[in-house]
């Protein structure tokens, strides 16, 4: 089994910038893919962002590309996703999710772990 516990989110202003990492134990954590979902109030989890279990390539949701980052460090069992040019339409709360590697990075049902979450608060 693996677990994931993510951290970094808070409250930030529009224009800022934040870092969420995600701490992974359990099974190898060099063998999952990692991606990043969103979920704001009222609305569906939404992709956001992607990394292979060889730290590349990178797969972003249109809305934040160019914005955000995904990276890993599988010496360190950590994904990080760097928020860049935040606006309020980026609050929601934030989850990361482990699962095999496939082209279906993109879909929910891909993956087979996920962390609590952890909110990010965008203010104008």
């Amino acid at each position: 089994q693996v677990q994931l516990v993510e951290s970094g989110g808070g409250l930030v202003q529009a224009g800022g910038s934040l870092r969420l990492s995600c701490a992974a134990s359990g099974r190898t954590f060099s063998s999952y893919a990692m991606g990043w979902f969103r979920q704001a109030p009222g609305k569906e989890r939404e992709f956001v962002a992607a990394i292979n279990w060889s730290g590349g390539p990178t797969y972003y949701a249109d809305s934040v590309k160019g914005r955000f980052t995904i990276s890993r460090d599988n010496a360190k069992n950590t994904v990080y996703l760097q928020l860049n040019s935040l606006t309020p339409e980026d609050t929601a709360v934030y989850y990361c999710a482990a699962g095999p590697n496939s082209g279906r990075y993109y879909a929910p049902y891909e993956y087979n772990y996920w962390g609590q979450g952890t909110q990010v608060t965008v203010s104008s």
